[in-house]
């Protein structure tokens, strides 16, 4: 090796720090490359970075993101998301869901006694009320923002940008209000038929089912609409066992507590006809969404939510008003 302060010297430091410079500028263009090709990957092809994360990792997560819960959800990185943990996260919405409408129904008893007694109508009104408040009204403004967006009847890319505005136009309006209206009517029904804990099985099932639309428009075969935001963190990830495994559960546990509360087996199993009924509904959204959109977004998520847990109410109310389902 040369001594330093020689001609020699200088030249091999020139010689060193030039290598150096190059493979830092081959390591950066190498980096570059590498987030260009993650953003255009869709996420159903796109590999898993390390080992699978923990499922009960992505619960605080979950509560964090989708409820008023004060949990550190924003400290997870967007590297940490793409690893997996936001799929893990859609996973626990179904459980999340059924929570906030247990706390939503302990809410409601104030006015309500059960088989109609007490003020129902405004029993119904606080469960839908606390159950926007506990998510921040999140799913509703992912309802509003699809209603301005397909109406819109814009291109993909002038329709996502409607979406991404922080106003509410008139589809937006009229499609919030008539969701609220329709699963007012939905819930005041079950309260005027149901006892306070068939009641509570019926809500908790309800607020699963829709949680289960999010699942379903995350399946491997829908790509994201666009390349940030949570829509392309979380689509692809639920695989067709994760979905029909908490579809069954579902239906199984509902139905099973159902069946628990005075009610027969026979009428219980009115109940899994309303959630397919319900998911029928979710799909029919997501895909026209996806259709139009080219992909999906945050925002259909959670319009698909509202959309499947105002049907699965709508199909109950029915099931309730024909006998079928309530002795």
């Amino acid at each position: 090796m040369p001594r330093q302060g020689t001609p020699a010297a200088a030249g091999f430091g020139r010689k060193v720090g030039s290598g150096v410079g190059w493979v830092r500028d081959r390591a950066a263009g190498g980096v570059t490359a590498l987030r260009a090709r993650r953003a255009e990957t869709p996420a159903a092809s796109r590999p898993r970075s390390g080992t699978q994360p923990s499922a009960l990792r992505a619960l605080p997560l979950a509560l964090g993101m989708f409820t008023i819960a004060p949990l550190p959800a924003s400290r997870t990185g967007r590297e940490e998301l793409d690893g997996g943990l936001g799929g893990w996260a859609l996973r626990w919405l179904p459980v999340v869901g059924a929570l906030l409408a247990l706390l939503a129904w302990a809410g409601s008893l104030v006015f309500w006694r059960g088989h109609g007694g007490g003020a129902t109508f405004v029993g119904a009104m606080v469960w839908i009320g606390l159950m926007a408040l506990l998510t921040r009204g999140l799913h509703l403004d992912g309802l509003a923002d699809v209603a301005d967006g397909l109406g819109s009847r814009r291109s993909p890319e002038e329709a996502l940008s409607i979406m991404r505005r922080s106003d509410v136009g008139p589809f937006g309006v009229a499609a919030v209000a008539g969701a609220l209206l329709l699963q007012l009517g939905g819930v005041l029904t079950l309260m005027g038929a149901a006892s306070r804990m068939q009641g509570l099985v019926l809500l908790l099932t309800v607020a699963a089912t829709g949680r289960l639309a999010a699942l379903d428009a995350a399946r491997p075969t829908v790509p994201p609409a666009r390349p940030g935001g949570f829509g392309a963190l979380v689509a692809g990830t639920a695989t067709a066992t994760a979905r029909a495994v908490a579809v069954a559960v579902t239906l199984v546990a509902g139905t099973l507590l159902l069946a628990a509360t005075a009610v027969t087996f026979a009428q219980a199993l009115w109940l899994p006809f309303a959630v397919l009924v319900g998911l029928a509904a979710g799909r029919a959204m997501s895909w026209h969404a996806v259709r139009r959109l080219d992909g999906v977004t945050g925002d259909v998520f959670g319009a698909a939510i509202e959309v499947t847990t105002t049907a699965t109410l709508l199909a109950l109310a029915a099931v309730v008003a024909w006998g079928g389902l309530l002795p």
